[in-house]
């Protein structure tokens, strides 16, 4: 008897949800239903059918699990954002790179800034983001915020900032276009002091008022001497 032989065909990554397909979609929505009962899963998904079919999107098409998209996705002001630890991680895990993520600080207090850098790990060049400094983080309103973190962990938040910006230049389709989380806080903080409302000017002689006129009474002339 002849062997026969099998083609083995590698699985094609599941299409998006939102594809129009119905069958896939009450599936989803099946998954979604289980996920968003468990009381493990953060507040923003917990009962709430709709942020976990979002975060069930999120990871099929950054090729994560779902329960690591919801774990580091925080849904702030209205917008998904990723947990800055996520960021760094992503970042070290692509595969592109020859070692983790490195931070070049240098100066001290509001001279500090930071470079994230890695290296290519084919070629093995230098590949770095975009510098960020205090004067930038004050610049911007991010020291100046109410509650700011740059205030109280300046290294922390520095170091975290860099790396994001190396992402959105080095590997932005990591990411799908989202701010992290710190990012999105300080771009919703400055959108809120951008919003307020601002004293319409006023020239000076509208802002005059006007006096009203008074009556002018006269008085009957009494022709009798």
């Amino acid at each position: 008897m002849e062997n026969e032989i099998v083609e083995h065909k590698e699985q094609e990554p599941s299409g998006s949800i939102f594809s129009g397909d119905m069958v896939a979609f009450e599936n989803a929505q099946r998954v979604a239903k289980g996920l968003c009962s468990s009381s493990i899963v953060p507040k923003d998904y917990q009962n709430n059918i709709g942020n976990t079919l979002i975060a069930m999107e999120i990871a099929n098409r950054t090729n994560n699990s779902p329960i690591t998209v919801m774990q580091n996705v925080h849904i702030i002001h209205g917008k998904p954002s990723w947990s800055s630890q996520f960021v760094i991680a992503a970042i070290n895990s692509c595969g592109l790179y020859k070692h983790p993520l490195r931070f070049k600080m240098e100066g001290e207090g509001m001279s500090l800034s930071c470079t994230a850098w890695t290296r290519c790990k084919e070629y093995g060049d230098i590949i770095e983001g975009p510098k960020v400094s205090m004067e930038m983080a004050q610049k911007e309103g991010w020291l100046n915020k109410s509650g700011s973190k740059w205030k109280t962990m300046p290294e922390l938040m520095i170091q975290y900032r860099a790396a994001k910006f190396f992402g959105n230049l080095n590997v932005p389709h990591i990411f799908m276009g989202f701010h992290a989380d710190t990012e999105q806080e300080d771009i919703a903080a400055g959108q809120q002091m951008n919003e307020q409302p601002k004293q319409a000017f006023v020239p000076a002689q509208k802002r005059e008022v006007e006096q009203p006129q008074q009556e002018v009474v006269i008085n009957p002339v009494d022709e009798d001497f």
